[in-house]
């Protein structure tokens, strides 16, 4: 039975078509990967279909009537559950409150409190979501997080269930306990339609995949016939080649030292507790751990941006502990920020303005106390062009570029630079795989001329694939140091502190 069919639907936005014609169905039963590059419309056409925004042409059947879905609630009613990659949860309520929030059971009048307990245990349990109810949101993981949206769906009885980007902050074994769920599903007759961009994962679940392309459906494929290469190729309309570290590297000057660093978290509390670890000339160290183990913290502390409380922090020799972010910039660090909205960039400025910060001071763009500015032009114009920001011209605002631009804008003001140190922290978050084989080419080639690579990622794969060795973070210690051909499960346990080396 085909649940919901989408009959050339188009939206569009100003100065872009985000769907363009498309025609998707969507049965009963099915694990239907949708995949595409960002900006491909993915993630409006979902938006469409859960009523968060309104086609400008086209048509939607559910269950082959012609509807039209006005809101999430409608969407709701009609069987679809949606989980968005930021979640949408009360910290303070238990997730069973969480879960029948709005539909809650009721006893004399009252919320019947046990009797939502009772429910939602019995739901997780038929599931294998192994959720407490009475647990309290803001105590819990991201993994259980997910769940829990999963359960709130569920209660609802949604019959076709929406997953956006859901493994982008689990660890593998978080991962593949999600795919068990994902299978149980719809083995029980549900349809799951899950957004992702790691084809490992489109292959390992798949029934179904759909490809878009510039707001486009460019091809349906069966993974029994296809390879994650044929997807990318759908994807981009290109081959691209994967990028690896080769070994042997490493074996330079100590660039960064950290020697026994406390930082202050939330409520005074350590985040970061006696971690001690080097970065040499021509290696990439990279840091793996669950969100919330510290990791931002020792990255804040290492570029200035949080007070250590005590041990010391070396780059090129110099203590730079206690200095101000323009002494290490001018020393020699350059940094990729996880937020390239809030951090990274500055949304009201240009792009040329954007690709000058914290190199203001450089002669080569200065005419004595003012800025040089066919310099400044050049400058802007060779970096657009060496890093692919696709821009009109350097003066359009920051704030109006997608997040793969975006992110292509910090990388080329803080690689064209050659400073000894790079600390890359979720360079690729967010941003497509052609945008991704990009980056990794040019966080590599820092590396083989000799620059220290400091890369904090949540994505397992990319430290593999580009790191010298691996140090993973639990409750804000280094609890293991690995080589990068380690098993990504033993990664896990570590990250999790199952392994005991916590």
């Amino acid at each position: 039975m085909t649940e919901f069919e989408l009959r050339g639907i188009t939206k569009r936005f100003p100065g872009v078509v985000a769907c363009n014609g498309v025609n998707l169905d969507i049965e009963s039963g099915v694990l239907h990967c949708i995949v595409g590059e960002n900006g491909a419309g993915k993630t409006t056409l979902m938006s469409l279909l859960y009523g968060l925004l309104q086609p400008d042409k086209g048509d939607i059947f559910v269950r082959g009537q012609p509807t039209t879905i006005a809101s999430p609630l409608h969407a709701i009613e009609l069987g679809l559950g949606m989980v968005h990659q930021e979640f949408k949860l009360f910290p303070s309520l238990t997730v069973a409150e969480n879960v029948v929030f709005r539909s809650e059971p009721t006893r004399l009048g009252w919320i019947d409190r046990k009797a939502a307990n009772r429910k939602v245990e019995e739901l997780a349990e038929s599931y294998g979501l192994e959720v407490d109810p009475r647990a309290r949101v803001e105590d819990l993981s991201v993994g259980v997080l997910q769940r829990v949206e999963i359960l709130k769906a569920l209660y609802r009885e949604a019959s076709v269930l929406i997953l956006d980007e859901p493994t982008a902050v689990l660890t593998p074994q978080e991962r593949d306990r999600l795919f068990e769920v994902m299978r149980r599903l719809r083995d029980s007759g549900r349809t799951i339609v899950f957004i992702t961009h790691k084809l490992a994962e489109v292959m390992a679940v798949a029934d179904r995949i759909t490809v878009l392309r510039d707001g486009k459906v460019v091809s349906d494929l069966d993974p029994e016939t296809t390879t994650p290469e044929e997807i990318s190729r759908h994807m981009t309309g290109r081959d691209l080649k994967p990028v690896t570290a080769t070994p042997g590297v490493g074996d330079g000057e100590l660039v960064l030292e950290v020697d026994s660093l406390h930082v202050e978290g939330r409520h005074g509390l350590m985040a970061v507790a006696d971690v001690s670890f080097g970065v040499r000339a021509g290696e990439v160290v990279g840091v793996a751990a669950v969100a919330g183990n510290g990791q931002s913290e020792l990255v804040e502390s290492i570029a200035g941006l949080r007070p250590v409380a005590s041990g010391t922090i070396r780059l090129q020799g110099h203590d730079i502990t206690h200095s101000d972010v323009e002494s290490r910039r001018s020393i020699g660090l350059s940094y990729i920020p996880e937020d390239r909205h809030r951090v990274g960039t500055a949304a009201a400025a240009s792009v040329a303005e954007n690709l000058l910060m914290g190199y203001q001071e450089e002669q080569s763009l200065r005419k004595g106390r003012w800025f040089d500015g066919e310099a400044v032009d050049h400058h802007a114009e060779t970096l657009t062009d060496d890093y692919d920001i696709r821009v009109s011209d350097s003066g359009v605002v920051a704030g109006t570029l997608s997040g793969g631009n975006l992110q292509r804008v910090i990388l080329a003001r803080e690689m064209s630079h050659d400073s000894p140190l790079v600390i890359a922290q979720q360079p690729t978050r967010g941003v497509d795989i052609g945008a991704i084989e990009f980056i990794h080419t040019e966080l590599l080639a820092a590396r083989n001329r000799g620059r220290a690579i400091l890369l904090v990622s949540a994505e397992l794969t990319e430290i593999q694939d580009l790191a010298t060795r691996i140090l993973v973070m639990y409750e804000g210690r280094i609890v293991a140091e690995l080589p990068p051909d380690v098993d990504e499960a033993e990664i896990g346990l570590h990250m999790t502190g199952a392994s005991g080396g916590g």
